[in-house]
């Protein structure tokens, strides 16, 4: 599903991220930026270990912060680690909210064209997925909707409960 908010595509997806052809792909990462399972272990799968050298360089950041390494081999050209909260230690709205909104301005910031997103702390974080939908689509729209370089931001969702949560939330933000 695809949808168009001023100049830029905004697009809705179920594939692997790691296999996205992008400015840069967002890893839904930890405060350490330690590459452990999920989409981070894919990514340090495929990306190879000079991801986790710049992460270990950079040390960490907060919760709802984002940063940027290179992508090592895969087919993008940076990884921008966000760092989502995990489910139950509060205020986990505005951090998944904070999160989404520092990957764009990181990418702005960098002049990137492209970003793809996944569903950031659904995973071992445990967070409801039609909340994050609803969160990160709504901050994205929003953020769109001002001046900005990126020309594409997809959602590049695993599993097909992600794709169909995600689309479903767009449709209903773009009817209401």
């Amino acid at each position: 599903m695809k949808a168009r908010i001023n100049e830029t595509d905004l697009e809705i997806l179920k594939g692997d991220l790691t296999e996205m052809d992008v400015d840069a792909i967002v890893n839904a990462a930890n405060a350490q930026l330690i590459l452990g399972g999920g989409v981070a272990g894919a990514i340090r799968t495929k990306g190879g270990p000079s991801i986790q050298e710049e992460c270990n360089r950079i040390g960490g950041t907060h919760v709802g912060g984002a940063v940027i390494t290179g992508a090592g081999n895969l087919k993008a050209r940076h990884v921008i680690h966000a760092v989502g909260p995990r489910m139950g230690e509060g205020d986990e709205e505005r951090k998944l909210r904070d999160a989404t909104l520092n990957s764009l301005a990181l990418a702005d910031e960098k002049g990137l064209k492209s970003i793809a997103f996944p569903a950031i702390s659904t995973g071992i974080f445990g967070f409801p997925m039609d909340r994050c939908a609803r969160i990160m689509l709504e901050t994205t729209k929003e953020y769109l909707q001002g001046n900005t370089s990126l020309r594409k931001v997809i959602f590049c969702l695993f599993g097909e409960e992600a794709f169909r949560t995600f689309e479903e939330t767009l449709q209903g933000m773009l009817h209401s």
